[in-house]
């Protein structure tokens, strides 16, 4: 016999782990929280880079995955931002006479990991 997590009159079938940049979370949050989605937060650290990554999770209806994951793509998928570079490397303590150039950084991204619950127990 499965046994599932009624949340709301409706049934916790499935949860999303995503994890995301620090600087993306709190408008993930905020647009999952809108349309009615409940999250824990976990703080974590990237291997790679040793960035700030925010792990979260939420239990879903499997009916509405879809709308969930269609909002952690809007607000944390990867974009590009503009950084300013030099165009050459300082010497001393004076500053380059040279002009920043712009560049194209990818940035943000999530991955996201969707589980089947079988069951779920709050106690």
């Amino acid at each position: 016999m499965e046994r599932v997590f009624i949340m709301a009159n409706n049934v916790c079938d499935k949860m999303i782990m995503a994890i995301l940049q620090g600087d993306d979370y709190e408008q993930v949050i905020r647009a999952l929280n809108r349309s009615g989605f409940y999250v824990t937060v976990l703080n974590s650290v990237g291997g790679f880079l040793k960035k700030r990554s925010v792990t979260i999770m939420v239990g879903l209806e499997h009916t509405r995955l879809d709308e969930a994951l269609k909002i952690l793509k809007d607000n944390a998928g990867q974009r590009s931002e503009t950084v300013y570079q030099n165009t050459m490397p300082t010497f001393g303590s004076e500053p380059p006479m040279m002009p920043v150039i712009p560049v194209q950084v990818p940035c943000g991204g999530v991955t996201i990991f969707v589980l089947d619950i079988s069951q779920m127990e709050r106690f």
